[in-house]
């Protein structure tokens, strides 16, 4: 067992409201530049809708992610080695601008410039590219609020096979805000499809990043992330992605999606799991039994054996507090109400959601049921205006069972904080019914609700005492074949040509992190002054 820390984050989807204040705040701290205008690090999609960029979720077109091969083996679903070396200078699976939307802004100037007419002057939209005239056709919300839309609900590819229970009338209209972000997989495909070593997992807090001082630009990460969080930026060449504000985290702070989110949705704190556990969770063959694969990775941080491990594997003591204290394993492993965002993409997201509830009680009375009675509440889950199998292709790679749960646990819950309010005894049946007491809803009252700011984000600082060491992970300087260590020729390489050694001393070249302008011997494990 190999204990890691990972900072994660949870989102209650019953308290989005749509305002896209997060969207807004996050673009206006890290992807307000050039060449990032149509980025968005968080976005807010309404579903059903075909998401941004277009239709992402479709894998079948995309081919992001992992699946397994015929020896059942994890392989990314793009391919390997070879066929991105036969795809190099032409990736079939890269989505494109149109795929996303061509940013565009408004002509202010007209409304102050416009001669006098006898009709009112308007601002034409025109493109934050070109400068021209643009008639929009998407946008990163384009489809915000119209679930009910045939023409916008049917892009969603998770209605696939849903036609029969889902009917897109104006009668059993649904929908619900998905905010988005990168998910920091445990297992990320966006690092293994990286030719030149750019993307990397933090080791110390699981953050997965871009060096863009090795990212050549191949834009290989963009196609291999199944949830297409990683942008191209064409105005230096690199890739860029959702940081998850790594400086505040490393001084305590929440994201800044999270310090602005009006609807208080977002908990942040970290989850210990077994990093030997990883790659047998992600293999399951059963895409059904990936999220309690990935539910057996999450270490009980209160279990001494774990404890003890975790500081043998240098995990500070205040970071396996901070693990105790977090409400996102509460949420995730000890109450089991949040759900993993398509599990079947085989990463092993670390971004979680709890399922949007609907007015059950109302849907309760609205067949004849009691709306207190836990057994009609239960038997009303069923027929919610929201379908569990839509949900469930969302959140559980199809496996109902799940997604029923966790709505049943909220059920209860409200009904328990109901009747405390109006000063009646809470429903133990109701409680035991789903595993758990009212000390247990209570508590999960006080995360859901009533948590003040430092129980929503319990968030360790990080030690400056080791930043040495972690940078010592990216950093070539002080390895062979760097400034600190000439090669066998004398050569002083910088990390960036495409000259590395093996752990056996043999110098190599590797081809696809090569810069383009300095020689290139050894491209085929030659050995000089053997």
């Amino acid at each position: 067992m190999k204990v890691m820390a990972q900072i994660a984050m949870v989102m209650n989807l019953d308290k989005c409201l749509g305002c896209h204040t997060c969207s807004v705040t996050c673009k206006q701290t890290w992807t307000n530049r050039p060449g990032s205008e149509y980025a968005w690090f968080n976005n807010v999609e309404t579903k059903p809708g075909s998401g941004y960029p277009h239709r992402y979720e479709d894998q079948t077109r995309w081919r992001g992610g992992w699946t397994l091969n015929r020896r059942g083996k994890l392989t990314l679903r793009a391919g390997g080695r070879i066929r991105k070396l036969l795809t190099l200078f032409h990736n079939p699976d890269l989505p494109s601008l149109d795929d996303y939307y061509e940013p565009w802004t408004y002509d202010y100037e007209q409304l102050t410039t416009a001669p006098l007419s006898d009709t009112a002057p308007t601002a034409a939209p025109k493109s934050r590219l070109t400068g021209r005239p643009l008639a929009p056709r998407r946008g990163p919300n384009w489809d915000d609020d119209l679930a009910g839309s045939p023409i916008h609900a049917a892009a969603d590819p998770n209605l696939t096979g849903l036609a029969d229970r889902v009917r897109l009338d104006f009668e059993n209209a649904f929908m619900f805000y998905l905010p988005r972000i990168c998910e920091h997989c445990l297992n990320p495909s966006c690092v293994a499809s990286c030719p030149s070593g750019a993307m990397y997992k933090r080791a110390e807090d699981g953050i997965v990043l871009v060096d863009q001082n090795r990212c050549r630009g191949w834009r290989f990460c963009v196609s291999g992330c199944p949830y297409k969080k990683v942008y191209f930026n064409h105005h230096t060449g690199k890739a860029e992605k959702c940081t998850f504000c790594y400086p505040r985290i490393e001084n305590g702070q929440p994201t800044i999606c999270s310090e602005t989110c009006v609807g208080r949705l977002r908990h942040l704190g970290v989850v210990l799991y077994d990093a030997d556990a990883v790659t047998a969770a992600a293999s399951v063959p059963d895409d059904t039994d990936l999220y309690p694969a990935q539910l057996s990775v999450f270490l009980d941080p209160h279990d001494p054996a774990v404890a003890a491990q975790a500081e043998r594997d240098g995990i500070a003591a205040d970071w396996l507090d901070a693990a105790r204290r977090s409400p996102v394993y509460a949420l995730i492993a000890r109450y089991r109400v949040a759900l993993p965002l398509h599990p079947e993409f085989r990463t092993l997201p670390m971004v979680w959601y709890i399922p949007p509830l609907s007015p059950i009680v109302d849907a309760a009375h609205a067949t004849g049921r009691h709306g207190e009675d836990p057994d009609d509440v239960f038997a009303t889950i069923d027929e919610l205006r929201i379908p569990l199998e839509y949900l469930a292709t969302l959140f559980t790679a199809g496996d109902t069972a799940p997604v029923a749960r966790s709505l049943r646990v909220l059920t209860v819950l409200r009904n328990h904080m109901r009747r405390k309010q109006f000063g009646e005894h809470g429903d133990d049946r109701a409680a035991a019914a789903v595993g758990l007491t009212a000390a247990d809803l209570e508590d999960l009252y006080r995360i859901l609700a009533i948590a003040k700011y430092d129980e929503r984000y319990v968030i360790p600082r990080v030690h400056a005492e080791d930043s040495g060491g972690h940078l010592a992970q990216h950093c070539p300087v002080g390895y062979p074949g760097t400034d600190a260590h000439p090669d066998i020729n004398g050569h002083h390489g910088n990390g960036h040509d495409g000259r590395f050694r093996d752990t056996d001393g043999r110098l190599r070249f590797n081809l696809l992190g090569w810069n383009g302008s300095t020689p290139a011997p050894h491209l085929f494990g030659e050995e000089a002054n053997r």
